[in-house]
Parts: C-alpha cells; structure tokens; sequence
C-alpha cells in the first residue's frame, strides 16, 4: 500500500454521499446550553476560524444557545490555545480544532496531546484544494504539476498550518499523485488560512494549498481560482471544479476534520448535553445554510467515537509523516 492509499485511510477520505458522513437523528430543538465560549486556537478568517463562527451561527439562529462569544488566541503552532484551555477549566469554553492536534503532537510542536483534553465530537469535514490567483498562468493542475516537477525548490507551496501540518501533507501528497517528489516540495507556512491567502494575493507564493471552505469566499467573487478540490466526485456547491482525480492526480482525495474539545474533567453530564447540542444543530435549516455555504460534510463522531478516530488517524500518521520525512 502506498503512502496515498494510507493518507486515504487516516483522513477519512470519503465522498460527501458515504453513509459515514451522515449526521445522527436529532433530538428537539430547543436550548440545550445557556452560555458557550469558542476558543479559536489561530488567526481570524482561518479554518478553525470560520468553523468556529459558523457552527455559533447555526446555533444562535435556531435558538440553541442562548448567549455565544468567540476568542482568537493563536500561537505555538495551537499550543497555545489547548494550554489555556487547560489552565481555564471553564465549562463553558469549548476548543475548535482538526487534524493538526494529531499532527503537531507527533512532531512535538508542543507536549500536549487529545489525550490531555476532552474530546466532545468531531463535527465536519473539509475538502483540501489547491488555488492560485485568477490571473496565473497555470490554468489548470497539470500545467502547475509539470513546472513544479521542473522546479520543485522553487516553486512555492503556501498553506495555512505549520511545516508537517495539513496543508503541508496535502500539497505534498498532491505532488506524489501527479508524479512528482513529495520531499521536494517547497512548502511555506502562515498563521492561519486567513493569512495563507493574503499571501497568495500579495504573490508572496504562486499557489495555495488550503481548504475549500477557507477559499470558497474569494473564489466566488474571482479573486482566486480551484484547480482542483479532493474529494472522490464533484461537490454540489461548486460543479465547475474539477476533482483532483480529473485534474490530473489519480486518488488524491484528502477530507480535514474539524470537531470541539472541553477542558479535562468536564462531567460526564455536560458531556451528553453538548453533544446532544451538536447532534440537533444538524437537522436545522440554519446549520444547513452554514454547511453548504463552505462545502462542509457532516461528520459526526461523538465521545468515545471521535476517540477511536483520532487514535486511529494518529497511529496511521505517525507512519505516513516518516515516510514523508516530516518527522524529526
């Protein structure tokens, strides 16, 4: 199996019709939560970001929460965000988070883990893409492929997680696909999707590599265009855009989680009831709204689930970032 075929396995590659990614029967949709406080652990206009502020919109506009604020503290590649997050012990506070918690604790970015927090639910995915600026030249992913393969230490990557991290792995797996040499890849790092952009639009780096909910905004009102989205067939939200598979980068499919943690000891009893939360936000119209306006997928794995993933996707990573030489 090669190292693809694994990324496929640890990420949870599916398309947004698997049964995998449906949402749980919802309960009644009243108030279950009076207060909750959203630490982001990175930059505005970010994944983390938008996940964070969309999920709170969903649950304001259907009346599940009766009182949302939001607090941005980036640093440490997230560290430290899951510190405060420790130190505060608050109940009302809940960590957005995804993959890069698994990632950055394997490469000892920081001493934490998800084992140091309570891992309340995953709750969507996001499909990776790769853009550039409307006017560049590479109309189209193989163009790019080909004078990456030419270049490929020249050639700059830009993405919006650290060395090792999500996008990172993703543009690397990319050039596999299409290739080329995945250790190659010359890979510049941002804080944050938000600024990850910024950099593209300033021509700081040529592409991106990112999340399709942190792009969708800009490539709309043209300032960006996809190359490519990976997941296994064509998203309703955006049909035009073709597959990474199309595109020229057979079984690049990559889907990023994105879910909530509380602070150690939560009680067992405020555990169920944000949970029961997440799982009736879904069935709203608001939280619908929300989900196709980013092009998320439903990914609902609650409690002890969301634990089985996340120790199955660290244990498959740990593998794949040493093959890759992301490991120190």
């Amino acid at each position: 199996m090669n190292i693809l075929c694994r990324l496929l396995c640890v990420s949870l590659l599916v398309s947004s019709h698997a049964t995998l990614l449906a949402a749980p029967p919802a309960g009644p949709a009243t108030p279950t939560i009076e207060r909750l406080h959203l630490l982001i652990p990175g930059a505005a206009g970010g994944g983390w970001d938008r996940t964070a502020r969309g999920i709170g919109e969903a649950f304001s506009r259907s009346g599940l929460v009766d009182s949302i604020s939001y607090e941005n503290l980036s640093g440490g590649g997230g560290a430290k965000g899951i510190a405060h997050l420790i130190e505060t012990a608050d109940p009302d506070m809940l960590m957005v988070n995804s993959t890069p918690i698994v990632v950055r604790a394997l490469q000892k970015v920081f001493p934490q883990s998800f084992r140091d927090l309570t891992p309340v639910a995953s709750v969507i995915g996001d499909f990776s893409v790769l853009a550039v600026r409307t006017r560049s030249p590479y109309q189209n992913l193989r163009a790019f492929l080909q004078d990456q393969q030419r270049q490929p230490r020249k050639l700059a990557i830009g993405g919006g997680s650290v060395s090792g991290g999500t996008d990172h792995i993703f543009a690397a797996q990319l050039i596999q696909a299409g290739g080329g040499d995945p250790q190659q890849v010359k890979y510049i790092p941002y804080d944050a999707g938000g600024k990850a952009m910024a950099g593209l639009l300033s021509g700081e780096v040529k592409v991106l590599s990112s999340g399709y909910g942190e792009v969708v905004d800009l490539a709309q009102q043209g300032w960006v265009r996809i190359l490519c989205i990976a997941a296994a067939q064509r998203i309703s939200q955006a049909p035009q855009v073709p597959t990474c598979n199309e595109a020229g980068a057979p079984g690049a499919e990559f889907v990023n989680w994105r879910g909530f943690f509380a602070a150690p000891g939560t009680s067992d009893a405020r555990l169920r009831d944000l949970q029961h939360l997440f799982a009736t936000m879904y069935a709203t119209p608001a939280w619908q709204e929300v989900r196709e306006r980013y092009g998320w997928v439903d990914l609902y794995r609650p409690g002890a689930e969301f634990t089985q993933l996340l120790e199955t996707q660290e244990n498959m990573l740990a593998t794949l970032l040493a093959d890759l030489g992301l490991l120190q």
